[in-house]
């Protein structure tokens, strides 16, 4: 895994592609408007390619998707097929609009990931991380101030891939389970984007209620 590709180029995919470029990693941005928009990325991310999204997952692998969740059906299913891709997306109904599947706790975000893109490996990864946050928090492997990251998958080699990535970045992992588990680590519950240690992490994730929800925007405020 030394090129990634970014499907999104907004806060999140932004501060990943940094966080990737400073661990030695090549990266391409792309965005569904095309790439002529994406100039000040490139300016302001020393190193960082810039793509069409079918450019970027042709230059890479694994592919980050960082995007607003109501947009993941337009994803090139065909394109991203055999690629292990990052979900750090999450649902928020204020902009996405109401999932009722969701609303009713009956299927995770990344499963209805895995349903637009069949033929992917899908690990949830870097969504329980305020996006400034992701350059700012990573710290060599020891540090005794290393900050742990939720993971969650189907598929034990891609998430084997996923947590040396982590490390590689600045980060350890804990596997939550499969993407049925992922949402232990969704918006609005204990482990979403609270610093946590690997201990601290996986309490919080054992707080977990899954059709209960923490007060909006409380992860913000602590």
């Amino acid at each position: 895994m030394n090129k990634i590709g970014i499907i999104g180029a907004g806060f999140v995919g932004r501060s990943c592609a940094q966080l990737f470029l400073n661990a030695g990693y090549d990266v391409m941005v792309s965005n569904s408007r095309g790439k002529e928009t994406l100039t000040s990325v490139a300016s302001a991310i020393h190193g960082c390619l810039i793509g069409s999204q079918e450019e970027a997952i042709a230059f890479a692998d694994t592919v980050l998707i960082a995007i607003p969740f109501n947009h993941i059906n337009a994803l090139p299913a065909k394109l991203l097929a055999g690629k292990l891709v990052l979900d750090a997306n999450n649902y928020y109904p204020e902009r996405d609009g109401h999932i009722a599947v969701l609303d009713a706790f009956e299927i995770t975000t990344s499963e209805l990931l895995q349903q637009q893109l069949p033929e992917s490996r899908i690990v949830k990864a870097f969504n329980a991380i305020i996006a400034t946050e992701l350059v700012a928090d990573a710290r060599p492997h020891g540090d005794s101030e290393r900050r742990a990251l939720p993971i969650a998958g189907d598929d034990s080699g891609a998430k084997a891939a996923v947590m040396s990535l982590h490390d590689a970045v600045g980060y350890d992992a804990v596997d939550v389970g499969p993407l049925a588990e992922g949402w232990r680590f969704e918006r609005a519950k204990p482990a979403y984007c609270i610093p946590q240690n690997i201990a601290g992490l996986k309490a919080r994730l054992a707080d977990a209620v899954r059709d209960q929800e923490l007060p909006h925007n409380s992860w913000y405020q602590r």
